[in-house]
């Protein structure tokens, strides 16, 4: 995760070659030290366009993350907190959204606004909301019943106050975890999405697009798949690594034994 992140920044200042400059001449290069993961069908330098492609596919996780915890976290805490016909309502609102993939999701933005990474961000964003809900009125639920709730009431707290001083700092862990794991699969997502032309357009250099260009080329160049796949399974392994370790020092029976 820290070699990503920083590669990630680095392409902001610095990446060998320009990822969109075209040079027919080297095209379909193997690695070597000139270009160190090898060229594609247009000489683009592989090494530069991964380098580009990860703070493309962070950007987009993080922002489809944000709108799924911004989103879902209050309607799980407003569910939790009201119970009864809102929690109803809004938990069968969320059934409804989640019926929805995040591909299928994409392809009717797409329909009607055009691909781009934006409505990648969307579709995916769309498809965290109710996965943060569920996991927040799944764990706010089994808090209000404490004890230190009640004592909450008893002194005169409203709901809503026990809800952000009690329920949600409680509860805040949880999330932390989900969002790990839903950063990975946004990632996940975003390639998937840029794969079928429904995400990143070019010349923006992009893992999935590249793996698609990739598909035609792997018998004669089988190192443009490689790179950006081996990118692609890193990056979420060290995030599911990472929420799993994350959820170990969080969880207080786990700090226990």
């Amino acid at each position: 995760m820290l070699v990503v992140g920083l590669t990630a920044l680095c392409s902001f200042v610095w990446t060998p070659y320009p990822p969109t400059a075209i040079d027919i001449a080297s095209k379909l290069q193997p690695p070597s030290m000139r270009h160190w993961m090898g060229t594609d069908h247009f000489g683009r330098d592989i090494l530069s366009m991964v380098m580009v492609g990860s703070r493309t596919s962070i950007a987009v996780a993080i922002a489809a993350v944000a709108i799924g915890i911004g989103i879902g976290v209050p309607i799980g805490l407003l569910a939790a907190e009201r119970r009864g016909l809102i929690d109803d309502a809004l938990m069968r609102l969320n059934d409804l959204i989640f019926a929805f993939p995040a591909l299928i999701s994409a392809i009717m933005i797409t329909a009607v606004f055009g691909p781009g990474a934006l409505n990648a961000i969307i579709a995916i964003g769309i498809f965290n909301i109710p996965v943060f809900a569920r996991a927040t009125r799944g764990a706010a639920l089994s808090i209000w019943p404490r004890e230190y709730i009640l004592a909450a009431r008893s002194t005169g707290k409203s709901d809503r106050r026990i809800t952000f001083d009690h329920v949600f700092p409680n509860v805040s862990h949880l999330l932390m975890v989900q969002a790990t794991i839903q950063f990975s699969l946004g990632i996940l997502a975003e390639a998937s999405l840029a794969y079928v032309g429904l995400g990143t357009q070019p010349p923006m250099p992009s893992w999935g697009r590249m793996l698609f260009d990739a598909q035609t080329m792997i018998g004669v160049a089988p190192h443009m798949a490689i790179f950006p796949g081996l990118a692609i399974v890193a990056t979420v392994l060290g995030l599911n690594l990472f929420g799993d370790g994350l959820r170990d020092m969080l969880d207080p029976r786990a700090s226990s034994r």
